[in-house]
């Protein structure tokens, strides 16, 4: 064990790894709550998602874990579950068999680009405006779902959007929850958002708007999921334009995960780059890929992982605890599938909140840096499509730093990309 994770190179030990990967476990299991909720709003068997949403997490981190060495863990993805279930599928009218083999072909392509030193000129050709423009875009996005699931926003036909019935029960009981994880969190509490969403359902019980369904059981069927996913039909259709944004948003993610935690926990190079970044991609990519097989949306790598290296985890034996607790955390589903739609809400517009932090790093003093950047993030919520502002966002960039004549700034990958958008939208 000390020389497969290098344990002693790195400074740390058995011990050690195991209470980060608990840190990083209790970071994000509650994703076991909300991505079924979520999946079930694309018509996915609850129970099935909750199965298909523990064994991709624990499938992913153990390939993050064994492949590159790193105490990174993987669970399906916050805002690409939302543009999954409901702009392709509820907005597009795409059967989720189909979208998952969209998934699927995403993670295929990310494979391929894994191997072959394409996902450098991607990576490094897209600057970092439009990078922290797409994740507070996807936050944005993630964050309006929330609200309209905790019922302050509602559809308006004179304003697009208004505020909802405040005096509703669950909407109440909901805006306490976003309270109460927002405290939990400020007060560093180990599990703040899962120990929210918890105590948010439990507000519900006198009220009648949650049904306990237990605490232990077996695991529910996978089988209405395993193997759904229909590729042949995600290419017939044409949606090689959601399997692309399923990719680059996948990329850009991962990407952006792999530097910060690596940084975070001295284990990247000194001339900056991440050391085995093949293989941490490699391992990305083979979790969407296994998700989308199981039934999930696309699986990446979560940032909580700098919770377990806060902790000391310094190897891919703190991915491998993280495996192991997802495992055993197939057992709680009665406890997972009590939880109704308005606890999962708050919890939703929180991690929209921490997504939108990025946007403190725009260079502000320069405006062909910034405008795209916050125009991308603002066309994801408003054309409800990721996609969508993606694509805006290379467009503008291109355009801005063309006529501020400064076209030489726009890498080739930019170029490929505004020129793919532009045909889209005009094919549109």
């Amino acid at each position: 064990m000390d020389r497969f994770f290098e344990l002693t190179a790195r400074g740390t030990n058995p011990r050690t790894e195991i209470l980060a990967g608990i840190a990083t476990y209790l970071t994000m299991v509650y994703i076991v709550v909300v991505n079924p909720s979520i999946m079930a709003a694309a018509g996915i068997d609850a129970g099935a998602a909750f199965v298909a949403t523990c064994l991709a997490a624990a499938i992913g981190s153990a390939l993050m874990g064994l492949l590159a060495n790193f105490p990174i863990a993987l669970a399906p993805g916050m805002g690409l579950n939302a543009y999954f279930a409901f702009a392709v599928v509820g907005g597009m009218g795409i059967p989720w068999q189909v979208a998952l083999g969209a998934v699927f072909l995403s993670g295929f392509l990310f494979f391929l680009v894994s191997i072959f030193k394409i996902r450098e000129w991607l990576v490094n050709g897209i600057p970092l405006s439009l990078k922290l423009g797409i994740a507070a875009g996807i936050g944005f996005f993630l964050g309006l779902i929330g609200l309209r699931g905790m019922g302050v926003v509602v559809a308006n036909p004179a304003t697009l959007v208004g505020l909802g019935p405040l005096s509703a029960t669950s909407t109440l009981i909901a805006s306490a929850g976003f309270v109460l994880i927002a405290g939990l969190v400020a007060r560093n509490v180990p599990g703040a958002i899962v120990l929210g969403i918890i105590g948010t359902a439990a507000l519900g019980l006198p009220f009648g708007l949650t049904e306990f369904k237990g605490l232990v059981s077996a695991p529910p069927s996978l089988a209405p999921t395993f193997l759904q996913m229909n590729i042949a039909g995600a290419i017939g259709v044409g949606l090689m334009g959601i399997v692309f944004t399923f990719f680059l948003v996948d990329l850009l993610d991962n990407t952006g995960t792999l530097i910060a935690t690596t940084h975070r926990s001295g284990l990247m190079n000194k001339d900056g780059t991440v050391p085995r970044l093949g293989r941490a991609l490699m391992a990305d990519s083979g979790g969407a890929m296994m998700g989308a097989a199981l039934g999930t949306s696309t699986t990446v790598s979560y940032i909580e992982s700098a919770a377990g290296i806060q902790a000391g985890g310094r190897t891919g034996l703190t991915a491998l605890t993280v495996a192991g607790l997802f495992l055993l955390t197939l057992f709680l589903a009665p406890l997972a599938t009590s939880i109704p739609g308005f606890a999962t809400a708050p919890a939703l517009v929180f991690v929209a909140c921490l997504m939108a932090k990025g946007l403190q790093d725009l260079a502000w003093d320069d405006t062909t840096e910034y405008l795209p950047a916050i125009l991308t993030a603002l066309a994801m919520p408003f054309t409800f499509s990721i996609a969508t502002g993606i694509g805006l966002g290379f467009v503008t960039y291109a355009l801005v730093k063309t006529l501020a004549g400064r076209a030489g700034e726009v890498h080739g990958a930019v170029w490929l990309l505004a020129a793919l958008s532009a045909i889209k939208f005009a094919v549109m």
